[in-house]
Order: structure tokens, then sequence, then C-alpha cells
């Protein structure tokens, strides 16, 4: 079969509200992530699956969402591609929490359309959640890129350049310092290290609770960098990153009009929407919400250079 030609294809039926390119925005580090696009009106996602290499194509067909699956994991990510797209996401009494805040109900309207996908596979998720450890955006999105860039495997399927994700054995075989290059200092290269050792292990979890303690037991990764993983592995609508910079102080300020909290205070706010704190910390996300910026912002570091 040609490169161009799809292995696997499937016709999926999304809600009328449904929007492709907000539900899968968890999927991409950037609009320049070297294992994910969107193109025109095309979601394109390489991934490495139980069954191999793949690349899936989503894209809005007559009144359907068609997968399109490329390479050796072509039926995989065909099989998996409801869930991928957000299409499995149960949003069972959310309508009902969110009428309980004006500005959450308004949200809920708003972006009715939006749903958490779940990929199904962990690694390539930790491996970006680890790298966004205590460091600015840019300087996260500058080590995931280059270390994608630097094992550089070609993805299947006619959209190029796309890279695989890489193999959790090469992350682990890595010494520490063969991390600098791409600006990760010991601490994170260290944490990577450890995780990709146990990556098949984290992909046998059967869901989001079984994979946050296994996550936990490993030197480096705290309850952030867990539900950072869980909430796009699973789609656990429920996971709050709490030990993050930002977030405490938007939930405040969205739901409370307090400009700063803690993470206590965060949990207290959200804990009327139990069941989906995840799903209004994400709609705080897109709704372009912050509570106000006092102060220098963080400053940009790299570690390439020592």
């Amino acid at each position: 079969m040609s490169r161009t030609e799809p292995a696997a294809r499937r016709v999926l039926r999304p809600p009328a509200d449904y929007r492709l390119a907000a539900s899968v925005q968890p999927l991409l580090f950037s609009r320049y992530d070297p294992c994910a696009r969107i193109t025109a009106d095309t979601f394109w996602w390489a991934a490495r699956t139980p069954a191999g290499p793949a690349t899936l194509a989503l894209r809005p067909v007559g009144g359907g969402l068609q997968a399109d699956g490329y390479g050796p994991g072509a039926g995989w990510v065909v099989d998996q591609a409801d869930a991928i797209a957000g299409l499995r996401d149960d949003l069972t009494g959310f309508a009902e929490l969110a009428a309980a805040h004006p500005l959450l109900e308004r949200l809920a309207v708003q972006h009715t359309g939006l749903r958490m996908p779940a990929t199904g596979l962990v690694f390539p998720r930790v491996l970006r959640a680890i790298l966004e450890q205590k460091v600015t955006g840019k300087e996260a999105y500058r080590a995931y890129a280059a270390i994608v860039r630097h094992f550089a495997e070609t993805a299947p399927g006619p959209m190029q350049p796309l890279l695989l994700p890489p193999e959790p054995a090469a992350v682990a075989a890595m010494p520490y310092w063969g991390f600098h290059p791409f600006g990760v200092e010991q601490r994170r290269a260290d944490t990577l290290r450890r995780a990709a050792a146990v990556a098949d292990r984290l992909e046998r979890c059967a869901d989001a609770p079984a994979a946050t303690r296994r996550l936990m037991a490993i030197s480096g990764i705290g309850p952030w960098t867990a539900a950072e993983v869980v909430r796009v592995a699973y789609g656990d609508a429920d996971a709050v990153s709490v030990g993050d910079y930002h977030v405490p102080n938007t939930v405040a300020w969205a739901l409370a009009g307090e400009p700063r909290a803690d993470d206590a205070r965060m949990l207290e706010l959200l804990e009327p929407f139990r069941g989906h704190r995840g799903r209004v910390c994400r709609l705080l996300e897109v709704a372009g919400i912050h509570a106000p910026r006092f102060g220098p912002r963080m400053p940009i570091r790299s570690f390439a250079r020592f």
C-alpha cells in the first residue's frame, strides 16, 4: 500500500455542535508540534501504538468525521479515533453543575461542542509533562521539540514532516547529561529516564486512578504531572493540576473574583464541580480567562549552555 493510502478508515458521527480543533487542542504542544498538526480542516497525530507506529488523520466529511489511519498501527488508532477526538467524553451531570455558577453556565453553552480527548497512550504525555515541570511553556516546548527531532523517526502517512514520539527505551538509555543540549537539567532528565524505564507498566494501567498511583510512585513525579497525564491519556475530566503556577489564581479569579489563591482555595472552589473539575479548568483556559498579573514574568532560561 502506498504512503498516501490509508490502511484503515472509519467514519464517526459527532454531535452537530462538535468542534474538532478545540477538542484536540490538548494533543498539540504548539502549532509547530513535530508530532501533531492541524492543517486546513485536518488534524494529524503521530503515535507509537501497541500495534506499531501510526498516524491518525481526522477530518470533517459530510455530516461525519472521517478517521484515516496509516502505518502498522493504523487499525489501533482508527479503533481509538472516537476517544482521541473526544467523542467518548461523558458530560453527564455537567450542565446541572455549571448552572450553579453564572460564568460557568455561560461558558458551558458557548463551548458546548468542546470535548476532552483520551489518547489511550501514557508515555508521550509523560514526556511532555515532565519537560513542563517548573519552567515556562516556551522552555518546555523547545526541549520537547529538540528531543523529538534528536530521535527523528518519520511518522507513516502523507503528512510530512511529521515525527513519531521517541521510543521510551531510547529515552531511558540516554545519560542525564545527554539531555543538556536540549535545555533539560539533571532533575528533569533523571525523572524522564525513570519514567521511560517503566513505560510498559504505565501503559498497562487500567484507568486514571491506577495510572496516577503508578506515576506518583516515580521519584520526581507529583500530583501536577500525574494530573496533566491522566487528563489527556484517559480523558479524566476531574483531574486538577495541583501545584500549577497559574491555575489556582485563574480559578479563584473566575469563580470568586479573588486575584490570588493557593491550591487549597482552588480545590475548595472546585469542589461543587467534582467529577468535572478538570473540565472547569479547561473551559476557563479556552475562554482565555486569567487572573490579573502582578510583578515580573517568570524568566526564560536555558541549560543547553551549561
